[in-house]
């Protein structure tokens, strides 16, 4: 393929260039993965209105998500084992993030780890933390955290407990591969990933690794990881990681509206709208089915709305913004690029969404990404789940 024109294109060279159970891992959701085709689906339902004979020079994508600058209302959601769809792929993502003026999430589930983030890109960058039940190692990747120069913490709230993801199992997803027959048999049909992971010394969970104590093989830390979401998490936990990071926090996997407004009463300066990309709880709405209720909740709050989970394009950000979220987040959409090409694929995938947001808006008759809203939807086609 030489002419990638949609991020469906990046798709399906991933597909030929990822292990399948690291392709698997990025391109499936839970149990039945009706919310995951909900995610695609219910932006597609949305339509636009078009605008002739306007002025369409000098136009403008710029926007600020938490009074940082971004080249576009978007940002790259955490995602885990990103080093698995591509060997370094954290350090790859990240650069080309920095370099494209948008802002990258590490996981705390990341192959690269901080450090490696500090020392190869130097750039800034936000971390997502999971809640786990030990918090004298969540407290030591808030002070790593800092000290790698992030300027705003991700809390995801909806992985108290992983939901079953049917591939996954199947799969038997493990990080490094297991070396199973019918491991080795796809292996030998990825050879450029299996060189490059060869000439890499990431392969572990770099957050974790050599910063637990007794977690020194792959048997100890996939026994720790499994004990470590916890299900106890609450509201009241959001405050002592507040004091802790002493900076700008977002709450991710906001689904409710009542939510959201807990969300802005222990001081989250932005929530995600997230349903995880339909990997926890199969059955749930789609983000953008629920966004509207939800900036509605949070109308007159300082507390931003940022959205993930389904954007697959430029436009369905412009529907998402239109809908009044200030930015949103791709976690699929990049790690097509990145397991098809590297960085130079994340780049393409940014590059393919900024000209759809563009040409997009243009054809609905705005020229600043900051004047978009509901005006350029049609009105019967905007989601009301709850009627």
């Amino acid at each position: 393929m030489t002419t990638i024109t949609n991020i469906e294109d990046l798709r399906i060279l991933a597909k030929r260039c990822v292990p399948k159970m690291f392709y698997d891992y990025v391109d499936s959701g839970s149990w039945t993965e009706s919310t995951y085709r909900s995610n695609e689906s219910d932006f597609q339902k949305i339509k636009l209105v078009q605008k002739v004979a306007r002025n369409m020079e000098n136009r403008n994508l710029k926007r600020e998500m938490l009074g940082i600058e971004m080249s576009m209302p978007l940002s790259i959601a955490p995602t885990g084992l990103v080093g698995m769809v591509h060997p370094d792929g954290e350090i790859l993502a990240a650069r080309a993030a920095a370099e494209f003026g948008i802002r990258y999430t590490l996981s705390t589930m990341s192959i690269a780890s901080l450090e490696d983030i500090k020392r190869e890109v130097n750039k800034p960058f936000w971390f997502q933390l999971y809640v786990m039940r030990d918090r004298k190692f969540m407290r030591s990747l808030i002070e790593r955290a800092k000290e790698a120069g992030c300027d705003a913490l991700v809390i995801t709230l909806d992985l108290q407990m992983i939901g079953q993801r049917h591939k996954d199992i199947k799969n038997g997803l493990s990080v490094p591969p297991k070396p199973t027959l019918r491991n080795w048999i796809n292996l030998l049909t990825k050879q450029r990933w299996c060189w490059s992971m060869l000439k890499t010394k990431r392969r572990q969970f770099g957050n974790i690794v050599g910063y637990v104590d007794g977690i020194d093989d792959p048997s100890s830390l996939s026994s720790w990881t499994s004990q470590q979401f916890d299900p106890s998490l609450n509201w009241d936990d959001i405050a002592w990681i507040k004091e802790a990071w002493g900076g700008k926090i977002i709450l991710k996997g906001i689904l409710d509206a009542e939510d959201a407004k807990l969300a802005n009463s222990v001081g989250a300066d932005a929530i995600v709208v997230s349903n995880h990309g339909g990997r926890q709880l199969d059955g749930a709405l789609s983000s953008i089915a629920v966004l509207p209720s939800i900036v509605e909740a949070l109308k007159g709050t300082s507390t931003e709305v940022f959205i993930d989970s389904g954007i697959r394009s430029g436009q369905d950000l412009l529907k998402a913004v239109a809908l009044g979220a200030k930015g949103g987040m791709i976690g699929r959409a990049y790690l097509y690029g990145l397991g098809a090409m590297g960085q130079e694929g994340v780049t393409k995938a940014l590059e393919l969404m900024r000209n759809e947001l563009d040409v997009s808006m243009a054809f609905c008759g705005e020229t600043d990404v900051n004047n978009v809203g509901r005006h350029i939807l049609v009105p019967s086609t905007i989601p009301d789940p709850f009627k």
